[in-house]
């Protein structure tokens, strides 16, 4: 019990030595993040045994549509989750209670507006998507569902990143690992046992994600110490609402133009056919193995950086993101290591069709000496987002997907006319990523953009 309580105590990174309490909250989320994409591969791996590799094209054709709609409350999070870690770090209780409150309504009011306009937009952007015929009904009914259970996903998103903005990752994990448990048990009860068809892939999701946004809260209730929870605070207020959309818009801004290059790219899968579709979401379920430890190192190093930050602590911060980085590249080579043995033997469990595991291992050969590139980035933009600086991951966003992704996406598809083409087009908007956060962070301008300014040196 005790070494329990111990895992539910929150981390105060404005202390001790970076790399380990880096570490010490970063695995929490790692394993989170791994648990989140072991329960995407065994989605796929249930519609791919039981239904087919068209039910698989299906949910890889409306996934970068659904992520556009949602970018906007996922930037919401951001911002609020960024805030709770600097007024953490200042110890400011009525800061960090009306950024919480503010940060609900906020989500609530976009929310209600998606749940209503979403399901009457989905077929008519699949269809100017290019969307197989063949998926195009399944691909319109799983978003859908989606769209529907939209709240659930939501607050799990902005409350598991209030909790980790108070130095709670271990939380998240529990109830993340519940979640994904609870989500494999309907995909399989409603597939493999009543016979529901693809689109009931979504509604296990949505339960799920529902339960897990309740425990989340039922946390955040038990934590009166640092901060209140009340009607006064969820009431909007302008001060807090205009620092949550000036921290919250870029990101959302970010990962809408990701989004909208993914949709703009998927053309271009879609044209080589279901197969190929089909090969595209095993490779970006097996990528996401590598790709979450990446998001994770990065959003500690936001919190950490929002924390000392709020503290004045600037030197600990680069100490902090030099220690990280090291961290973050060490993990990610070793699971680019173990895909690379491995990567076949993961495709095989999607699929039996030999075409597709052929094609999904060559594409994961491509793609992995990317990663490494992808991570250092990663973390820098972690950084520099925490201190309070979202403009430059927002021009950041904006770069490499409109001017280098894809350009070069349809450029390489053009001239190669295969699939491989898309997978280089990436790894070259990884590059440029990096090269530009190394740049904007020895600029050194995101030191001046925190929300409290108190700023002083502190090793």
């Amino acid at each position: 019990m005790e070494r329990f309580k111990k895992l539910l105590m929150r981390i105060d990174m404005t202390e001790g030595t970076p790399w380990k309490k880096l570490a010490i909250f970063a695995v929490p989320m790692i394993i989170g993040n791994i648990f989140q994409q072991l329960y995407s591969i065994s989605d796929a791996i249930i519609l791919g045994r039981f239904i087919g590799d068209y039910a698989l094209a299906a949910i890889g054709s409306s996934m970068p549509l659904f992520f556009l709609i949602i970018v906007i409350m996922m930037g919401v999070s951001m911002g609020v989750s960024i805030m709770v870690s600097q007024y953490f770090g200042a110890k400011d209780r009525d800061g960090i209670s009306y950024t919480v409150g503010n940060g609900i309504t906020l989500v609530a009011l976009i929310g209600v507006v998606m749940m209503a306009v979403g399901p009457f937009l989905s077929r008519p952007l699949l269809v100017l998507l290019g969307t197989p015929v063949e998926i195009l009904d399944d691909s319109v009914m799983y978003m859908n569902i989606l769209l529907i259970g939209i709240l659930g996903m939501a607050y799990f998103n902005i409350l598991s990143g209030v909790l980790r903005g108070l130095g709670d990752s271990f939380s998240p994990l529990v109830y993340l690992i519940v979640s994904n448990i609870l989500n494999i048990a309907f995909n399989f009860l409603f597939i493999a046992v009543l016979g529901w068809g693809m689109p009931s892939v979504a509604v296990g999701t949505v339960l799920a994600q529902g339960l897990s946004s309740l425990l989340c809260l039922s946390r955040l209730m038990k934590m009166q110490d640092t901060f209140d929870m009340g009607l006064k605070y969820l009431r909007p207020k302008k001060e807090y609402v205009k620092k949550i959309m000036k921290l919250g818009v870029p990101s959302g801004v970010s990962q809408g133009i990701i989004a909208i290059g993914i949709m703009i790219v998927q053309p271009l899968v879609n044209s080589f056919g279901p197969m190929v579709i089909a090969t595209n979401v095993i490779v970006m379920r097996i990528d996401g193995l590598v790709m979450m430890p990446i998001f994770s190192f990065s959003n500690a190093m936001t919190i950490y950086t929002g924390q000392n930050m709020g503290a004045g602590k600037i030197d600990r911060i680069s100490k902090g993101t030099k220690q990280g980085a090291i961290l973050a590249v060490t993990v990610c080579a070793a699971l680019v290591a173990i895909i690379l043995i491995f990567g076949r033997f993961i495709a095989e469990a999607f699929t039996t069709t030999e075409e597709v595991i052929d094609l999904s291992q060559q594409l994961l050969r491509i793609l992995a000496p990317g990663f490494l590139a992808l991570t250092l980035a990663m973390v820098l933009w972690g950084t520099i987002r925490g201190a309070g600086d979202a403009i430059y991951p927002m021009w950041a966003a904006i770069i490499n997907t409109i001017v280098i992704r894809i350009p070069s996406a349809y450029l390489f598809v053009h001239f190669l006319g295969r699939p491989e083409a898309i997978m280089f087009s990436m790894i070259t908007a990884w590059t440029v990523n990096m090269i530009f956060s190394i740049v904007v962070y020895r600029m050194g301008k995101w030191k001046t953009k925190g929300i409290i300014n108190n700023a002083k040196n502190d090793s």
